[in-house]
């Protein structure tokens, strides 16, 4: 299995597309050689990159399969690396990202059933307790609209804020705020730069991989946690539409809903920092 790292910008990306020096769509899953089919599977490093690798190394060859992780850091990327056929498959998002992402640039890409949640937590360098959190904190916040709302909502079960009646925490975003008595000043960034940046706020709310990556626990370093009960937010493997009744991308999604994958997850994450989702 080879593993490479993408963290190119997304306009660069856009670019070479424009110049014709990426791929376009194609009918086609994976590299077959012999009894084994090679799939590409775009993933962020951790702990999607960590698991695959995991099926990889374990499970697999036995199912006639070699899997080759390409990671990115640039959440825009695998959507478009995906539909434009250069990968065979992500694993790296949720629901309401990937529905976001269809509405607006229109790919036509097919989500199987969550395998891992990454629970989001608020982190800060300078307070231990949210009570503590001073009138006019800056708070970083993803500027993306699915993790946007999800943010939303975890400061309002913290009652930082309170988000105008009737909103959907899914589609929350910065101006469905109703109430914000400490005045927090919302200082909004790439999900990939709110770890680098936490020292310039007073607390910053991350994604579980984002924070991991970055050396945080959401589960121990987290000053609140997002609750995984009924969470809409699991991470799944996501194909091209016309892909979804391929046999190895269906063998493959087996393999990441194995006792085995489960097991691994425990085991690796005891701590809660990423969960099974099945």
């Amino acid at each position: 299995m080879k593993t490479k790292l993408i963290a190119i910008t997304a306009s660069a990306t856009l670019l070479l597309s424009g110049c014709g020096l990426v791929g376009g769509g194609t009918d086609t899953v994976g590299e077959t050689d012999g009894n084994i089919t090679t799939l590409t599977v775009g993933a962020t490093p951790v702990p999607q990159g960590d698991i695959l690798r995991f099926v990889d190394k374990n499970l697999a060859e036995e199912a006639g399969l070699d899997i080759e992780v390409t990671e990115y850091t640039d959440y825009t990327l695998p959507n478009k690396a995906l539909s434009d056929g250069d990968i065979d498959a992500n694993y790296f998002q949720h629901k309401p990202y990937l529905d976001s992402e269809v509405e607006g640039q229109g790919y036509e890409l097919t989500a199987f059933e969550p395998i891992n949640l990454e629970p989001f937590a608020l982190f800060s360098k300078t307070v231990k307790d949210v009570k503590n959190l001073p009138k006019g904190a800056k708070v970083g916040i993803n500027n993306d609209p699915a993790n946007q709302g999800r943010a939303l909502k975890l400061l309002e079960k913290a009652k930082l804020i309170t988000l105008k009646d009737g909103v959907d925490a899914v589609d929350a975003k910065l101006s469905d705020v109703e109430d914000n008595p400490k005045n927090i000043e919302f200082v909004e960034a790439d999900a990939a730069q709110l770890a680098r940046t936490l020292k310039d706020v007073d607390a910053s709310v991350i994604n579980g991989n984002n924070a991991l990556e970055a050396g945080l626990n959401p589960a121990k370093d987290g000053i609140i946690l997002e609750d995984a009960k009924d969470n809409p937010y699991g991470n799944f493997l996501a194909v091209r539409t016309e892909n979804k009744d391929d046999e190895n991308i269906k063998k493959l999604d087996e393999l990441l809903h194995s006792p085995e994958v489960k097991q691994f997850i425990e085991d690796k994450w005891k701590d809660g920092s990423v969960l099974p989702s099945f």
